[in-house]
């Protein structure tokens, strides 16, 4: 799995991000791995018929009905949005909206992603079985200091974390990743795919950079 989080990045406003999906689609295809992008909020709309899936960047635990400014699980999915992040460490909620989240996402069928910051937290919220936990150490997060070179202890200790879980989890790596070579050595170190960021949003070719990430998840 290769998770494309936007954030809010200028690069992808208004209808850029329409192209960035479509060069995304095409990677996708053409080297058969699954990409999927995380737009800003207010942008799902526009690409959640794409080809690919569509993640939000952040849900509340609110309700369907008068919960006015919430972002809800039950209402993205009749948007065709697959799944969410949950607890970004930009965006951190309490320990119980993360459990009663992934409930109600695996619920909607739809694909959980619980960020967590250290081992700690992966081997704490990978007992409630989400789908996958992506571990970001927050300091190395758009340093281009890729978590695989810098930490890469973080890595087999979240994936030894998550697998003694003994449920369907699977490790995520994020944070600092910039190059093919950084998305190789998070696999060889027992990640089963990135979240990445700045990385891929802010190069100046997109279609080079996703199709170097794609073609390392193939090796």
């Amino acid at each position: 799995m290769f998770i494309i989080n936007c954030k809010n990045y200028e690069e992808i406003s208004g209808d850029k991000i329409l192209k960035f999906v479509k060069i995304a689609e095409k990677v996708s295809k053409k080297y058969k791995v699954k990409i999927a992008i995380a737009p800003p909020q207010h942008l799902i709309g526009l690409v959640s018929n794409s080809k690919i899936p569509i993640f939000a960047q952040h849900v509340d635990n609110s309700k369907v009905g008068s919960t006015t400014g919430y972002v809800i699980p039950e209402l993205l999915k009749k948007s065709k949005v697959t799944g969410s992040l949950i607890n970004h460490s930009e965006h951190r909620i309490s320990s119980e909206d993360i459990s009663k989240l992934v409930m109600k996402l695996r619920e909607l069928k739809m694909i959980s992603v619980v960020c967590v910051k250290d081992v700690a937290e992966a081997k704490k919220y990978s007992k409630l079985n989400p789908d996958y936990i992506a571990i970001e150490p927050p300091e190395l997060i758009g340093s281009g200091k890729a978590v695989s070179n810098e930490r890469p202890e973080i890595i087999i200790k979240a994936a030894d974390a998550v697998n003694s879980a003994n449920n369907n989890t699977k490790i995520l790596c994020g944070a600092g990743i910039v190059s093919g070579q950084d998305v190789s050595k998070a696999l060889e170190l027992g990640s089963e795919g990135i979240l990445v960021a700045s990385g891929i949003i802010k190069a100046k070719n997109w279609k080079k950079i996703i199709e170097e990430f794609s073609k390392a998840m193939n090796n």
